[in-house]
């Protein structure tokens, strides 16, 4: 239940975030090394994969005479579908583009929310969606832009829908009527907006910087996730809140907030012990926040389980323990848990070939990722509109599974975020047309969907799935693993695994000697270096060979001396070889290979030298510079 609260003032956070990863952070031949990893013993449902009704497309003149609007063609048209409490519907965010500048129709322009149908039925004038947002009540504290992305979320009372930075809400005197309620009408529905630090939820300070982004409701309908990203000092903080509703001004709070960090070195990814004995710790994997399990005890994120591989990961709210959701995904954020906690849903990179140079070799530890990699090798997941994004159905208790579309047009592909019906019996996902029409002309055949639009709405029925009942949520207390927020402090600093030499034993053989070089301050790593002899943590894939990352200046890419050290270019020297399950080598030139600001600011690869990974005979290299 969302409690109230009395009226009480909060300031922005002002100083720079802890040092924190910034987590923006299909080949036959990789999908074969991968499921031999990865998805050995996975049962594969039988899936059926078809296309939702949505509006008709503008036509190309750009006027709509449709009487309930029309979307854009545009890619991206068709934006994030968000869960629903009913297996008929899910809702869905659009842009409708060509209505009228006056008369009824006028209202279908824009970012919008739509409720669709799932069960091929209709509402009662005839069509398989309703606006929701379309011609309702709210005031400027509503940022329409996140309209279509976020997801909305229906709550648990069936009544009230999360719609960008608000609540909405239908009936003559509050939440009366759910919104594909025939009452409901566009007069009778208003949203609410949520407010944290005083300003409304995504309000942009003077520099920029939003307050709060990414959000995500939990299945209690009353917590809520989130995160502050600050591309100055390259950080994202995430974090967790009670929903509160304020009688006295008639909003939202965000309540009871805790920082999701900790500084303690119980919550670090990289401990010490007995002197020089690193481990690896499973705790506090968060980075950007991504949503949470079925029962709402956890918060789902991502960050690194092998070395420049970004995977999906569930941080139990109340210990801070986390566990992998998904195995070597070379890069997932997009995913959704199945209501009844079965299975999850993750939009992955792998298969696709992109990643394969960097991320494709398993077996290694995320040891260099520590420096930390993960911006760079994230920003490398998209080219301009091509999204290597492909929805994998995974069993999140083994991290085994497998792409559901396998053998689909390369072209379209799989957007954030995916939703489950409330029968975990299918997925609700979105795909665009990889080189959609805009900004530039298209590079491949044109769109065959209705109009031309670059965007569509896709289904995925899993018929041997029996219906199931959503886990009910647990009771989760507001005290977490991290520490209570107070407006206007920094969250809490973290320090880096101190200068020196240390040793990583592989959990089944081997070992790997650790070379750690930090600043003089000891705030921040310069430098990792790695040395493994037949070091082993599943005793099937053996490592040996050497690797290093390091920050460096490389005027080329745009760093030179006294630039940014959270934007420096960084450098990795690779010599590495694969024995066991698979064979293979991973490899840089002479020099090395650097990555510069560009690809993770701008998703603009542009790199310096070569990084080259051969797995079992086959070959990856890196893209083209600008590609």
């Amino acid at each position: 239940m969302i409690t109230r609260v009395r009226r009480k003032r909060a300031t922005l956070v002002r100083a720079a975030a802890a040092t924190a990863a910034l987590v923006l952070a299909a080949t036959l031949s990789s999908t074969q090394v991968q499921a031999a990893d990865a998805s050995p013993a996975t049962v594969r449902p039988r899936v059926d994969i078809k296309e939702l009704p949505v509006p008709p497309t503008v036509p190309a003149d750009g006027v709509c005479t449709h009487p309930t609007g029309c979307v854009s063609a545009d890619w991206g048209g068709i934006g994030t579908p968000g869960p629903a409490r009913d297996a008929k519907y899910v809702f869905l965010g659009v842009t409708y583009a060509g209505a009228p500048q006056s008369g009824p129709a006028s209202v279908y322009g824009g970012p919008q929310v739509l409720v669709v149908r799932t069960d091929g039925t209709t509402f009662r004038n005839g069509e398989a969606w309703k606006c929701v947002t379309c011609g309702v009540s709210y005031g400027p504290d509503i940022d329409t832009s996140q309209l279509t992305y976020p997801p909305a979320n229906e709550l648990p009372d069936h009544r009230r829908v999360l719609v960008s930075n608000g609540i909405l809400e239908c009936g003559p005197d509050g939440a009366a009527y759910a919104v594909t309620d025939p009452r409901c009408t566009p007069a009778d529905t208003r949203i609410t907006p949520i407010y944290w630090n005083g300003k409304p939820l995504y309000a942009r300070d003077a520099s920029g910087i939003n307050n709060g982004r990414e959000w995500r409701l939990s299945p209690d309908g009353v917590h809520l996730v989130w995160d502050v990203l600050d591309f100055r000092a390259l950080t994202e903080i995430p974090y967790v809140g009670r929903l509160a509703y304020d009688r006295h001004d008639r909003r939202y709070e965000l309540t009871k907030v805790s920082v999701l960090a900790n500084s303690s070195p119980a919550y670090q990814p990289l401990t010490v012990e007995d002197g020089n004995r690193l481990r690896l710790n499973q705790a506090g994997m968060i980075g950007e926040p991504r949503g949470f399990t079925s029962d709402g005890r956890a918060v789902l994120g991502i960050q690194s389980l092998r070395s420049d591989s970004m995977d999906a990961w569930a941080t139990d709210l109340a210990t801070g323990h986390s566990r992998p959701l998904t195995r070597q995904a070379h890069y997932t954020d997009p995913m959704s848990m199945s209501p009844d906690g079965r299975w999850l849903l993750a939009d992955e990179v792998r298969g696709s070939g992109r990643l394969d140079f960097i991320a494709g070799m398993p077996g290694v530890p995320p040891l260099t990722s520590q420096l930390s990699t993960a911006p760079y090798v994230s920003g490398i997941r998209n080219n301009g509109n091509r999204r290597y994004f492909s929805p994998w159905l995974v069993d999140p208790t083994t991290g085994n599974g497998f792409q559901i579309n396998a053998g689909s047009d390369p072209n379209w592909n799989a957007a954030a975020d995916p939703v489950w019906l409330a029968d975990s019996t299918a997925v609700v996902y979105t795909e665009n047309l990889a080189c959609g029409a805009n900004p530039t002309p298209h590079r491949c055949t044109d769109s065959t969907e209705p109009g031309g639009r670059n965007s569509r709405l896709m289904i995925a029925r899993f018929p041997g799935l029996k219906p199931g009942k959503p886990v009910s949520p647990a009771p989760v207390s507001d005290h977490t693993w991290g520490v209570p927020y107070t407006p206007g402090q920094n969250p809490p600093k973290t320090s880096p695994v101190p200068t020196g030499t240390y040793t990583l034993r592989g959990q089944d053989r081997g070992s790997a000697t650790v070379r750690i070089t930090n600043d003089s301050a000891g705030d921040q790593t310069l430098g990792i270096g790695v040395a493994y002899d037949n070091y082993s943590d599943d005793g099937t894939n053996v490592i040996n060979g050497t690797e290093t990352v390091e920050r460096v200046s490389n005027t080329a890419l745009g760093c030179t001396p006294g630039t940014a050290s959270a934007l420096a270019c960084v450098t990795w020297t690779e010599d590495l070889t694969l024995t066991g399950r698979h064979t293979g080598t991973k490899r840089t030139g002479p020099g090395g290979f650097t990555l510069g600001p560009s690809v993770m600011l701008r998703n603009d690869f542009q790199a310096v030298g070569t990084l080259t990974t051969t797995i079992d005979g086959i070959t990856y290299a890196q893209p083209v510079n600008g590609s």
